[in-house]
């Protein structure tokens, strides 16, 4: 069994014409028949066990094509350990949805990320572990979720990645895999070349949509925990990381569009630890509305980014916020339209969304099954 490609057509583009042309600045294109909306690939991540994301999953599984658990990690050694909640398997059998996990190096760790890729044995063993784990579960395939591994262990991640494709084509398992963009630069500033040489440049993403089924272009986090605030993923960056990859070669209908479900919230912490720093975190729109509601702030869109956002005080020290909803969602999903053939969209991450974007989903894009 594998992930079937869904090339996408753009019948929902008049549509949308047609509401920009209304609304003027395009601002709540709601109007956008159902019945013109194309069939695409809707996967969602499952960070965890929480009862809120499987709650979100049994209601709202009939809209999405792939469920994909980070439930799984390896070791430097090569074993596997992890598993999927049994109800996650139940819900996804009786709606027809591919159960495609996520495999991690467990705390994005570099060390761990570096021995694995340069030991025979290590990947050999976690080969054979995915194909019999597949088997012994009914999983569709698997995607690679790791990351922090360093630029110069680029090609030893390809051929790892090429290694488990060839083994999982004789399988009959789809596999994909979960990249931090970049534009390609090495970066100008200490920051940006850490990220760079560390999280960005170490995918070949060009050679990895070739060799796997697809790609999730996780264009979310372009702001975080070690950043000033700023959106999650503004539409300058998000439009940006995708035309890079598409400047590579990269297939549109190889490529999984990332979108956030999560809010960023910034605010100073102490730890003994560390001391005393700014921390962006990852709240879910649930917590998002909470803090609007204790402090009142007046929510500011930008129209550019595409994002609401908000500051207050707190004891004379300001806490940003930094707002994705259906409204934010619905502006992505406007860039996403203006690139034809895309193959769908990866959501991070089920539980944390507004209970609006469902319907925003249902009529732009109801879920291909394979």
């Amino acid at each position: 069994m594998t992930a079937s490609k869904h090339r996408g057509t753009r019948p929902t583009l008049l549509g949308l014409a047609a509401c920009l042309l209304a609304s003027g600045a395009g601002v709540g294109c709601t109007g956008i028949d159902a019945s013109e909306a194309v069939e695409r690939e809707v996967l969602f991540y499952m960070g965890g066990s929480g009862e809120r994301a499987l709650e979100t999953f049994r209601e709202r599984a009939a809209q999405i094509s792939i469920v994909s658990p980070q439930a799984y990690r390896t070791d430097s050694l090569g074993y596997v350990t992890g598993g999927v909640y049994p109800e996650v398997m139940e819900v996804a059998r009786a709606n027809g949805v591919q159960v495609i996990p996520l495999i991690v190096n467990p705390g994005f760790d570099q060390d761990l990320m570096h021995s694995l890729l340069h030991n025979p044995e290590a990947r050999r063993r976690t080969i054979e572990s995915f194909v019999a784990l597949a088997a012994e579960h009914g999983f569709a395939g698997w995607q690679f979720d790791y990351e922090n591994f360093h630029v110069d262990d680029r090609d030893a991640f390809t051929a790892y990645y090429r290694e488990t494709a060839a083994a999982f084509r004789e399988a009959g398992l789809s596999l994909s895999v979960a990249v931090v963009p970049t534009d390609g630069s090495d970066g100008t500033t200490s920051f940006q070349q850490y990220m760079q040489a560390n999280w960005r440049n170490g995918f070949d993403i060009a050679a990895l949509a070739e060799a796997g089924d697809f790609v999730s272009l996780m264009t979310y986090a372009q702001h975080g925990g070690p950043t000033a605030p700023g959106p999650i993923a503004g539409l300058p960056w998000v439009r940006r990381m995708l035309e890079h990859a598409l400047s590579l070669g990269v297939p549109p209908s190889s490529i999984s569009l990332g979108v956030p479900t999560y809010s960023g919230l910034w605010h100073p912490v102490h730890n003994e630890a560390r001391g005393a720093r700014v921390g962006g975190f990852e709240i879910p729109h649930a917590r998002a509305t909470e803090e609007i509601a204790e402090h009142q702030p007046e929510m500011t869109w930008l129209p550019d980014l595409g994002v609401h956002y908000g500051f207050w005080s707190n004891e004379g020290i300001y806490e940003w916020l930094f707002l994705e909803d259906a409204r934010s969602l619905e502006e992505k999903l406007n860039l996403f339209e203006e690139y034809e053939g895309l193959r769908g969209i990866s959501a991070w991450v089920m539980g944390a969304e507004d209970p609006e974007i469902w319907d925003v989903l249902s009529r732009r894009m109801p879920a291909a099954r394979p």
